[in-house]
């Protein structure tokens, strides 16, 4: 699972509780921060120096979710001749967190910041994260100001970033954004929003990408059981995706024309696992034609739809294999993204991914023509295993949630059949692999008596759904 996957919790159910304490404690999860980080978090919001370029006549807006504090990014959007500009300002961490200090010994030991089951397990301190470095409105903030300018078409023609104090004038839930938007009353950059964002999605479709719209899934308590629903993406927040995707391809193009920085990288997915998804999109009955290759698969997918959903859930096996490579001097053997079919960098989180801190200090060295920072170049050897590590552990994370949560969803009936298909079977044991349930969008073991019948539809038993181990289990029927 990649670690944007979002398990929210609404039900009060005991066990469930006691679940998320266990994996909490199994996976030896980050706790409270330590005094000293906060100690050092209060002294380094009381004394940031703002940087000389002022930008504040530039009336920036955020779109995040409902009440998110932590707020990485703001975005203007005006045209400019036959195209576009587009400034984005990305929150500028290291005016507050500086080499070896403890917040910084803090952020390199968590990585990322984790979510799970409406929880929230934050990569810097709050008085960082959701004050000081965070692009509330109506604060004057330090940001990483990147201006990309665009042609008619929405292909990148330009890309820069310097350091700037900005000023964000609104704040926008996905939700209202996208109300707004559809009822013509949210202004012109949130109608430029959608403009920008429709030409990207079609230059991602012309190049051979493809973005998997990940749900959110809710557990909410129904008729005294527990039900698990997913909650579909706006267009708002796929438009939104788009100005992200495009500042990291922009970053990338910098870090390779200069020979140094990291990029995140993916390689073409394996033949055998888009096998497997076939029978997948069998088991959940979407249709996928033989001569349809999976970007345009996932495209056709209908969020509203709870099987297409899953679908996209499922999909996310093609994301396997993803890392990072630093570089300085020469060029990795794998520089593309293969989803993204493009090079790219993570460059646009930083108060919740560690890596985009340096990822951001290298393309300011680069436009300014000035050196790498010292403290960067020391680090980017051994960054993409801290990052690789700190992404285990999300993954490790949210699939220890997703599998609580479905073990508690089925929990009350076991005994209960349903229809499948059975998606892969063990070579070694054709009697044991896997079944996927299109009523519930559940992937889970199953055996029987003998060979299991690989890509047929199937009716199972659910034989076991236990709480405490996390595991459901279904035998042939």
């Amino acid at each position: 699972m990649p670690s944007n996957l979002v398990v929210r919790v609404k039900a009060s159910s005991p066990a469930l509780q006691q679940g998320l304490e266990q994996i909490a404690k199994e996976l030896a999860l980050p706790g409270e921060f330590p005094a000293e980080v906060v100690e050092a978090a209060k002294g380094a919001a009381a004394a940031v120096v703002l940087p000389e370029l002022d930008r504040t006549d530039i009336p920036f807006l955020t779109i995040d979710p409902a009440g998110s504090m932590d707020l990485d990014q703001a975005l203007h959007i005006e045209r400019a001749g036959d195209g576009f500009r587009v400034h984005y300002a990305i929150a500028d961490v290291a005016a507050f967190v500086h080499p070896g200090d403890p917040i910084d010994v803090e952020a390199n030991r968590r990585g990322e910041t984790l979510y799970g089951a409406g929880t929230r397990i934050p990569l810097h301190p709050a008085e960082l994260s959701e004050d000081a470095a965070s692009l509330l409105p109506d604060q004057v903030r330090p940001a990483l100001l990147w201006t990309l300018d665009l042609a008619a078409d929405g292909a990148l023609t330009k890309v820069h970033v310097e350091r700037a104090k900005v000023r964000s004038t609104a704040r926008w839930s996905y939700v209202d954004a996208q109300r707004a938007i559809d009822g013509g009353t949210g202004g012109d950059v949130l109608a430029l929003l959608q403009v920008v964002g429709e030409l990207r999605t079609q230059q991602e479709i012309a190049r051979g990408g493809v973005s998997l719209p990940l749900p959110e899934q809710e557990v909410d308590e129904l008729d005294g059981g527990l039900q698990l629903a997913f909650r579909e993406q706006l267009p708002a927040e796929q438009w939104n995706a788009q100005i992200s995707l495009l500042t990291g391809m922009g970053a990338a193009t910098l870090m390779v024309g200069a020979k140094v920085g990291m990029l995140r990288t993916l390689p073409p997915p394996d033949p055998r696992d888009v096998a497997r998804l076939r029978r997948v999109a069998k088991g959940l009955r979407i249709s996928w034609p033989a001569d349809v290759d999976y970007p345009a698969f996932i495209r056709s997918l209908d969020p509203k739809v709870s099987q297409h959903q899953a679908m996209v859930v499922a999909c996310t096996r093609l994301l396997r294999g993803s890392g990072y490579a630093a570089f300085d001097g020469e060029l990795p053997e794998q520089t593309r993204h293969s989803a993204i079919a493009a090079e790219y960098a993570h460059v646009t989180a930083p108060l919740r991914r560690l890596g985009d801190r340096y990822a951001g200090e290298v393309c300011v060295a680069i436009c300014a023509g000035t050196p790498v920072p010292d403290w960067v170049a020391a680090a980017l050897p051994g960054l993409p295993k801290t990052l690789q590590d700190s992404a285990r552990r999300a993954s490790a994370y949210e699939r220890a949630v997703l599998d609580l949560v479905e073990a508690a969803v089925l929990a009350d009936r076991v005994g209960d059949r349903f229809d499948g298909v059975v998606t892969s079977v063990k070579e070694d044991d054709p009697t044991t692999g896997v079944v996927v349930l299109g009523e519930v969008g559940v992937e889970a073991p199953v055996t029987a008596a003998s060979a299991l019948p690989l890509g047929e539809d199937v009716q199972v038993t659910l034989a076991s759904a236990d709480v405490a181990t996390r595991k459901v289990a279904f035998t042939l029927s």
